[in-house]
């Protein structure tokens, strides 16, 4: 599929090209026949930049929505993989406990692998749920104190990953002072959320990833989230922001996504007046995602 897409774009690369050649050669031979009379030369002028415009126009057009179909075709493959791997493995466990007699400890065991596919689950259809109401007006804010949001979406992280405390560590400059913001407690805690999930899966066996809040400019605060993962191309580290495009990852081919999850982080941060970055030393070095918000907003 996209072997067939790029053959399209060099098609239409290719016969742009063409076209606007011979609307050169035309246009260059018409105005040399023509030089003389003034007002024919201008005319000429005019709608030979109309034609290479249009051209260049309608080509750029047409390469922009074939990569935007491409990109919604990852999008539902992985939201496709993403739903059928947990309802696959639930649906066996089930037909083991169906089939056969086990004991408690292997009951329990089942519970508790079942359970952890139907939270995958769930998160996944939340993930396309909010990414689809992004656009919507923001509802109320209220105060929340972010500090104790940040240790509760660390905790979180942990107990899901099941990791040790040293391999996600979490620490305040603030001192349990002047963390409030104004906002929506379940977005804030969405955009957490994926930012340490996305450090997790891209830091492949070694996770070490260092969590700290901190105060930035003269009224917000930073969340700094570092992890010796895969690392993000240079020229990569604004577009991971953009809806369902996910960086090629040869390193650790297994990590399946939405690509949606920094989409909704760069979304919630500029709904509650901040924004958030991404700053990486190339592949294989790392990369230190930075969630700024303001202390209080309007």
């Amino acid at each position: 599929m996209r072997v067939t897409r790029r053959g399209k774009i060099i098609f239409f690369l290719t016969l742009t090209v063409c076209l606007a050649a011979a609307s050169v050669a035309v246009g260059f031979g018409w105005i040399i026949l023509n030089w003389q009379q003034d007002v024919k030369v201008v005319l000429g002028i005019i709608f030979f930049g109309a034609i290479i415009a249009g051209l260049i126009l309608n080509t750029s057009f047409l390469i922009r929505e074939i990569r935007r179909n491409e990109q919604h075709d990852s999008f539902i493959n992985a939201v496709t993989h993403e739903l059928k791997t947990p309802i696959t493995s639930i649906r066996l466990h089930l037909q083991t406990l169906e089939r056969r007699k086990l004991d408690d400890a292997q009951r329990q065991t089942f519970y508790r692998l079942m359970l952890e596919d139907s939270d995958r689950l769930m998160n996944t259809v939340e993930q396309v749920l909010k990414a689809s109401r992004a656009g919507a007006r923001k509802g109320e804010h209220i105060a929340v104190d972010f500090a104790q949001l940040v240790e509760q979406c660390v905790e979180n992280a942990r107990t899901s990953h099941h990791l040790q405390p040293d391999a996600l560590r979490y620490q305040s400059e603030l001192n349990g002072k002047g963390s409030e913001v104004r906002g929506d407690p379940g977005d804030l805690r969405t955009a957490v959320s994926n930012i340490l999930d996305n450090a997790v899966k891209y830091s492949g066996s070694r996770i070490d990833i260092s969590v700290r809040l901190e105060e930035h400019a003269q009224n917000g605060l930073a969340l700094r989230v570092q992890d010796r993962g895969v690392g993000i191309p240079p020229n990569e580290l604004k577009t991971v922001f953009k809806r369902f495009y996910r960086v090629p990852n040869r390193t650790l081919p297994q990590v399946r996504g939405t690509g949606l999850g920094l989409f909704l982080v760069r979304t919630i941060a500029k709904r509650h007046g901040g924004r958030v970055s991404a700053q990486s030393a190339g592949q294989g070095k790392g990369t230190t995602v930075i969630f700024e918000l303001p202390r209080s907003v309007a």
